[in-house]
């Protein structure tokens, strides 16, 4: 292995640093050659991430943090700072599906009176590698394998899972993305992170570590993995419809922001290294102080002019946060601007509407592709007389962002810290704090990956990396991909769990779920109007759907309106179904081979079901009687919701609307 000039390089895994856990070298030519060419290897959509969804909005601390930090807008409860934030996928093209397994995109754009501060995180807290270094090869691992560009959007392939069992710091993050994380019901109920370790310091000058979390309002949810391929095909802009159509009808996504601390005397007192991007801060630790709220309030105007043209950068900070030594922090203090300079033709980004911070900024950095400021004078350096040294830098106490002085010592060397070395017992943790269908969910995920796998050797591999996790997910695989369990496995010996990690100790609300109500002519118009009646109060939206669109008679003669036919809707557009009675409705509904998939579906994927009356009879048509327990009937399953007297509707609304707020119901016999 050489550099493009032809230097013979003898090492890649490791930038070279000042000390093991220092940071990372500017002089560090080979880091820098391959991350500028890797930078600069698509033109003009973004290397990863280029399959991205934005709005505006604003962010409001609950209490002043000058205690932990110099940063304005943390300051002040009165302030709103104006936000713009960045939704995405990683490895699929601009083209690609919103719904595909994958990590999100999580990137905030904070306009504050003393600059622009870019939190740019994923709905993951960890990554796959440990050093920058490393980024170019794990990318070109899960992208479309370059000999025939397939496959799009997708992990299952042989190279991804060669470079995961070559490089087994990926252990937690594959967890991650083999878990319900990775398929996320909405960006309004996904969780973000800043994945790296950043340090907040105060006005005294002293600093402390922190790790950012988002925590959206509405909880944690996740689709069901075939929802996920299904809406793929049938509405690959699921997730940005889902965003957009929220704010236009004003219910505005809300994340409320915490951190985790860490004073820096504490900084080895874990059995984990806390500058170890591979590596969580377990929140029963390091528990999480939620400091305010974001609101998302405007949906873009322009989607190229915003969304595509926003450029973020980790270093993009205010005084009162810096950095840590984060291996693939460092690195990505490079890449960001480098990325830019060829992505957004010049280093003028940031004079682009969407970049420009709202505070006034001047420097002597003149001209360049696309510049849009008309610089007048003719001085451009410093220091100067003849502009009597206009503009020059700002003192500590006007604003002046100045740098932690912490100390750093070190022989140059191109190594990792020992402390880096362990890369499964917080696999193990994350394994250990799933309940048990989030745990089939992830073995199907395993063996739906490697089973696209052609390579028999990597699949072996792939198990023998996790048999070092858990041995009964090991087997699990194994069994699944026709290869078999290494001898004398030895998984890591972790028993801890952290209920934080698990989406079933999330909150959970009805508020914007959505319902499909089935209904044909002859529906009874009362029981469809009471309950929409019910779902309003509480924030629950509905569509008709029917066999045509318009109205329909009910059976008397009153008109119900069909939103959306078996054509332009499927189940998996859903969060739970009602179907009202009405014998006429019915009967129709019976024959409709579409409304029976439609019910099956939804009830195959532990959704809610509500019958009311007659409606019950659709359910026996679809077959959805607990087969295993009988005789007992559809009716008594977890999560279906049933009456058959009209004069019980108030309480079927809040028997059934609670169970809207429960997302699934796992335990139900499908």
């Amino acid at each position: 292995m050489t550099t493009n000039q032809g230097v013979k390089v003898s090492e890649d895994e490791h930038s070279l640093k000042a000390g093991s856990r220092g940071p990372t070298l500017m002089e560090d030519f080979h880091f820098r050659e391959k991350m500028t060419h890797f930078d600069h290897e698509r033109i003009p959509e973004r290397v990863v991430h280029a399959r991205g969804f934005g709005a505006h909005g604003f962010f409001q601390p609950y209490e002043s943090m000058a205690e932990y930090t110099r940063a304005g807008f943390l300051q002040d409860p009165n302030v709103k700072t104006p936000v713009f934030v960045r939704f995405s996928t990683v490895a699929g093209s601009k083209g690609s599906a919103d719904s595909v397994r994958d990590a999100r995109g999580f990137a905030v754009k904070f306009y504050t009176e003393e600059g622009n501060y870019d939190l740019v995180g994923n709905n993951i807290p960890v990554f796959f590698i440990q050093d920058a270094i490393k980024f170019p090869d794990l990318v070109h691992s899960f992208k479309p394998e370059p000999h025939n560009e397939m496959p799009q959007a997708s992990t299952a392939h042989d190279t991804f899972w060669d470079f995961a069992a070559n490089n087994q710091e990926s252990a937690h993050m594959i967890m991650w993305t083999m878990s319900d994380r990775a398929v996320p019901r909405s960006y309004r109920m996904m969780e973000g992170f800043g994945v790296h370790t950043f340090r907040f310091v105060n006005e005294q000058g002293r600093a402390r570590f922190v790790k950012f979390h988002w925590k959206p309002v509405l909880g944690v949810h996740s689709l069901v993995f075939e929802e996920a391929l299904t809406l793929a095909g049938k509405d690959p802009d699921f997730h940005r419809r889902d965003l957009w159509e929220a704010i236009e009808r004003g219910d505005y996504p809300e994340y409320e922001l915490g951190v985790q601390m860490i004073d820096e005397e504490e900084e080895f007192n874990f059995d984990f290294d806390i500058l170890d991007p591979t590596k969580i801060w377990p929140e029963e630790v390091v528990p999480v102080k939620k400091i305010g709220k974001m609101t998302l309030n405007r949906n873009q105007d322009n989607v190229f002019a915003e969304t595509e043209q926003v450029a973020f950068h980790p270093g993009n900070v205010v005084p009162g946060i810096d950095f840590s030594n984060d291996p693939l922090l460092q690195g990505r203090l490079f890449s960001y601007t480098d990325t830019q300079l060829i992505r957004l033709g010049g280093p003028n980004f940031h004079e682009l509407p969407i970049n420009r911070p709202v505070c006034p900024f001047h420097n002597n950095q003149y001209d360049g592709y696309n510049r849009m400021t008309i610089n007048k004078g003719q001085v451009a350096y410093h220091k100067n007389s003849l502009q009597n040294n206009d503009p020059r830098p700002a003192t500590e106490e006007e604003g002046g962002y100045v740098h932690y002085q912490e100390k750093v010592e070190g022989r140059k060397i191109r190594a990792r810290s020992d402390s880096f070395k362990d890369h499964f017992s917080q696999a193990k943790l994350f394994w250990n704090s799933m309940t048990e269908p989030e745990k089939m969910h992830m073995i199907g995920a395993f063996q739906f990956e490697l089973g696209k796998v052609k390579s028999k050797d990597v699949r072996q591999q792939v198990v023998n990396m996790f048999s070092h996790v858990d041995t009964y997910l090991a087997e699990q695989i194994a069994k699944g991909v026709g290869v078999t369990m290494p001898e004398n496995a030895e998984e890591s010996k972790v028993t801890a769990s952290s209920p934080a990690l698990s989406q079933e100790n999330t909150a959970k609300w009805p508020q914007t779920r959505k319902v499909a109500i089935l209904a044909a002519d002859g529906v009874r118009a009362e029981e469809v109007m009471e309950v929409m009646k019910a779902f309003k109060s509480e924030g629950v939206l509905a569509d008709v759907v029917s066999t045509h669109q318009g109205m329909l008679k009910s059976e008397t003669n009153e008109h119900v309106e069909a939103h959306q036919t078996f054509l332009t809707a499927d189940s998996v557009h859903y969060d739970a179904v009602f179907v009202p009675g009405g014998q006429g409705s019915i009967d129709q509904l019976k024959t409709e081979r579409e409304a029976i998939d439609f019910l099956r579906q939804a009830h195959k994927h532990f959704k809610p079901i509500g019958f009311v009356n007659e409606g019950a009879e659709l359910a026996q048509s679809a077959g959805l009687n607990d087969l295993e327990l009988e005789p007992r009937k559809v009716c008594e399953q977890e999560g279906v919701v049933c009456i058959t007297n009209a004069e019980e509707l108030t309480t079927f609304n809040k028997a059934f609307i609670q169970a809207i707020g429960q997302h699934r119901f796992w335990n139900r016999k499908v």
